[in-house]
Order: structure tokens, then sequence, then C-alpha cells
């Protein structure tokens, strides 16, 4: 699974106003066959709301470099958190744009090398994308496996030849205190490399915050986040959300109290028996 999260303003939630609360986000892997995304409002960013909504879950659980996580997992032998390469690459991309083409020694800078063995390791990744998980995983070991390795090594004989405050020494430190995450996609032919998934995921909501700018109160940031989850599991199920929501509030009144749950599955967004005008069209169908 993925996990991430993002700022959000709740105006009236009982503290000065400009305090941040958080949307978090999780959403199943990319491989899995009926994809679920979740939003969940919470008013900090504490370790506390990861941990219980990670609770139940054993596997892999792929996140940015947020420490929260890793420490969830030192408290549990079932958990393990994989690294995000786009995060690792992020730090040396930005120094490379800063420098710009006017600097004519930037290839021969550590961020420039570093981010060419990044680049490297994610065009292998695009060749293996439709690659079964245990073949996916014997391609890496072949191909990925050594530029990991020369990538570390690199990085840790640069070391101490980098200013220690520059944006490139924070960019390879970071690299360095995340080896042992970023190397778990290489144990996992279902592990992406990158979180990208989850950040694309959240993306609806951080455009959205754009033009909407803040939430009133407490309890419409967690009806945001149930259509949220709604929408966006629609979203990757392939189905049109405006006509889902439509289906169930047209649906959901005709049972009657929530005493009896068990009509619930045939209303979910990879049910066999939703409505044909749910579905979005295939591409050879435009």
């Amino acid at each position: 699974m993925h996990a991430d999260e993002t700022v959000v303003e709740v105006r009236r939630d009982g503290r000065p106003a400009g305090a941040e609360s958080r949307m978090w986000v999780y959403r199943s892997g990319e491989l899995e066959p009926n994809p679920i995304i979740l939003y969940e409002y919470q008013k900090t960013r504490k370790k506390e709301h990861a941990r219980g909504f990670l609770k139940d879950f054993s596997g892999i659980c792929v996140t940015d470099g947020y420490q929260v996580y890793h420490s969830i997992a030192d408290e549990r032998e079932d958990l393990t958190i994989a690294g995000c390469w786009s995060h690792a690459r992020r730090g040396f991309a930005d120094v490379v744009k800063a420098a710009g083409k006017k600097d004519g020694n930037i290839r021969e800078s550590v961020a420039y090398k570093s981010l060419q063995f990044i680049q490297t390791m994610s065009r292998y990744e695009e060749k293996f994308a439709k690659l079964e998980p245990t073949d996916r995983l014997e391609a890496r070991i072949h191909h990925v496996f050594p530029l990991v390795d020369a990538f570390f090594a690199y990085l840790k004989s640069k070391e101490g030849s980098i200013a220690p405050k520059s944006a490139a020494r924070k960019a390879l430190s970071y690299c360095l205190n995340q080896e042992a995450f970023l190397r778990v996609f290489l144990t996992d032919g279902h592990v992406p490399m990158t979180n990208n998934a989850a950040e694309r995921s959240i993306r609806p909501f951080t455009v959205g915050r754009n033009n909407w700018y803040q939430i009133d109160t407490v309890s419409g940031a967690k009806a945001s986040a149930i259509a949220y989850s709604i929408a966006e599991t629609a979203k990757a199920n392939r189905l049109k959300p405006y006509e889902y929501f439509r289906y169930l509030l047209e649906e959901l009144p005709k049972h009657g109290e929530l005493e009896d749950l068990s009509y619930v599955e045939e209303l979910l967004p990879w049910s066999g028996k939703l409505p044909k005008c749910c579905y979005q069209k295939k591409a050879s169908e435009n």
C-alpha cells in the first residue's frame, strides 16, 4: 500500500487562525485488482494517526521519508516501509535546475551524476512496467541492483567533499539516511520504485485546495475526506464519479437504516452489478 498526507486549513477547529491540519491519504498498490483510495482528516501530523490507521495492515507500505512511518515499523515485525526514489531524485534535480545551462561544470557535479544514476534506474523501471511481479524482480536484480549499489557507493565516496549546508549535501544526506528504505523495492516485484501513486491520488485534493482555500469546520473536513475517498476510488476503478455518486444516492435510501449492511457489496466500485452509466468508456470506444 501507499501513504501520503498534505496540509489543509480548517477555520473553526478550536485552534488559532492559520493552524495547519492534515489530510492523510492511503491507497492500495497499483497492481491490486480493486484499487481503494481512502482520505482521512486529522488535526495534526502526529504518529498516532498513522499508527491507528495501519494497526491492522501487515506488509509493505510505500511512503516518502517521513520519520513517523519508520518509527511505526520499528515497533512491529509485520510492517516494512519502502522509500520513494522520486523524493530521492528531487533534491538533486533542484540543484541541477538551479545551476542552469550556463554552468558549464554542472555535468561534473555530484548532483548531476547522482541524477543520472536515478534516471537510468527509472528508465529500466519503465521497461519492466508490464512484467509480472516475479519477472520484474528478476529483471531488477539483474539490471537495477548493480546501479543502486553503485549509486550509494558513489554518494558515500563524495560525502566529505560537499559543503555541509549546501543543497547538494542535503540531497545526498537524504538518500544515505533513507538507504535501507530505498532498497526495499529490490526485494519484491510488487513494490514500485516510487510513491507516485499516492501523490497522484492526493493531487485532486491539493488542486481543489487552491480553489476553496480552506474548510470551515472539522465536520466539513471529515465529510470532504469521505467524498474524496469515494470519488478517487471510483476513478481508480474506471467509474464516472458523478454517475457513481448519483447511483449511490438513489440506491442507499432504498435500504432504510444502516442496520443490515449486506447489500453494500453490490454498491462497491468493483461490483459487477453497477449500471452501465457508471463506467467510463474504454479507449477503443472513444
